[in-house]
């Protein structure tokens, strides 16, 4: 049975902010570097062989800490990059007009193909994020990858595994450095393929997640 474990970035200035990022980046905050740190402690002691990156500032730097920790190296695949927001990213969501509110939350509230102008939709999302979740099935028997991704792209690729549209209502919480798994296994009682064990684990965490506390 191949384990996929998947970790969310830590805090950043933008999630701090309640700005929209997107594609666009913001840096950890001091807080996003300690969550990194203790998801780096949690995954030493899994075994973590192989650290695949969303190449994003956000994201590497969350990658770069949890692997020293493993003695991996990371590497980078924009496919594991988050949705792209189009005109909204970098803007602040308390200040979007009654227009641009209703462009995103056609994201989360079930809308099929719904996308904000110049962005992606969720299933466009969808067919990177399991296209890269299958190829670690391609790696050497016995590996242990760990995938370092966002908030919208993870929420994604787990509801999509459950069966769900990638455009489904949008009902689970990742918060910054969460940690998640996946399986690949054949199983009686279970659909064959990719199973959701676990999602959205923060017990690693020695604090709320500022997403926690806001939302």
């Amino acid at each position: 049975m191949l384990q996929v474990y998947l970790v969310r970035h830590g805090e950043t200035e933008w999630n701090a902010l309640r700005r929209i990022q997107g594609q666009s980046d913001s840096t950890l905050t001091a807080n996003g570097e300690r969550q990194a740190r203790q998801v780096a402690e949690r995954a030493k002691l899994l075994g973590i062989t192989h650290i695949i990156s969303s190449d994003l500032g956000r994201t590497r730097h969350t990658a770069e800490i949890i692997a020293r920790a493993c003695n991996c190296d990371v590497l980078l695949d924009p496919r594991l990059r988050e949705l792209d927001m189009g005109v909204l990213e970098m803007r602040d969501i308390d200040t979007l007009t009654a227009e641009e509110e209703s462009w995103r939350k056609q994201l989360v509230d079930g809308t099929p193909d719904g996308r904000i102008p110049q962005g992606e939709s969720m299933t466009e999302l969808s067919l990177r994020m399991q296209a890269v979740l299958d190829g670690c099935r391609d790696l050497p028997p016995g590996s242990l990858p760990l995938l370092v991704s966002h908030g919208m792209a993870l929420g994604c690729l787990i509801s999509t595994v459950l069966g769900l549209p990638p455009y489904a209502e949008r009902r689970l919480r990742l918060r910054n450095c969460s940690l998640s798994r996946m399986d690949y296994q054949q199983s009686p009682w279970l659909a064959p393929g990719w199973v959701v064990e676990t999602a959205g684990d923060v017990s690693h965490l020695d604090r709320p997640a500022l997403d926690e506390v806001q939302r």
